[in-house]
């Protein structure tokens, strides 16, 4: 059955925990997002939705590259596309561990749903390839209106993740955001700038970036 409506997100506990059970329908995910939640399965419980206290952001015009990686960096020769292989991206971020926990909460159910949510037009890929045309890195996450929200990073090669974001960073600049949602804080995205705020000054910038322009119009083809 489709989830008609999630409670109000300064209900959730200490940890973020709102809600337990439901569906990953495509409304499901949508009105997730647009409410500021995101699923996070855990083995051994229904399904889990979180609205943490803190989100963590990252500002574009605060994206800081690290000044032994700048010079690191120059020997790299990547290249990007955007949602030519979703799947591939989303099961090799399900293949290593995420959100510092043991195991993946990348499911197969997620993979499942988040496949359809991208054949809709609302999930999308970020991909990196070497100099052999391989894909060797990649982030996928959610878009509606202008928000973007980055759901897991893998890399095959070294430094593959670290020049996807900014790549990330940059197209959606481009598009005309100016900031996406990384969710939970991760070392290495506080190394480029992220930071946690406020629930509720998330909340506000989220519902300011849902009424901007669609960040990727739903028949968006690259």
């Amino acid at each position: 059955m489709v989830v008609k409506s999630f409670p109000r997100v300064d209900l959730a506990g200490p940890e973020g925990l709102l809600a337990i059970g439901g569906d990953l329908e495509i409304p499901t995910l949508q009105l997730a997002y647009q409410k500021g939640i995101f699923p996070w399965p855990t083995e051994d419980f229904p399904l889990l939705w979180f609205a943490p206290p803190y989100r963590a952001i990252l500002n574009f015009s605060e994206l800081r590259i690290p000044k032994r990686y700048q010079r690191e960096r120059k020997k790299f020769n990547f290249h990007f596309k955007i949602d030519q292989q979703f799947s591939k991206v989303i099961h090799a971020c399900a293949e290593g561990l995420t959100r510092n926990s043991e195991g993946t909460w990348i499911t197969d159910d997620i993979i499942r749903s988040y496949i359809k949510f991208h054949e809709a037009g609302y999930a999308h890929s970020f991909e990196c390839y070497n100099t052999a045309g391989q894909l060797v890195g990649g982030m996928y996450g959610v878009s509606l209106g202008g928000m973007f929200a980055g759901e897991s990073m893998f890399f095959w090669e070294s430094s593959a993740s670290k020049e996807t974001l900014i790549f990330v960073c940059d197209e959606l600049k481009r598009r005309g955001a100016e900031w996406m949602d990384i969710q939970m804080m991760s070392p290495l995205l506080e190394r480029f700038g992220a930071r946690d705020i406020p629930r509720t000054q998330f909340m506000a910038c989220l519902r300011s970036t849902l009424k901007a322009p669609p960040l990727f119009p739903l028949n968006f083809s690259d």
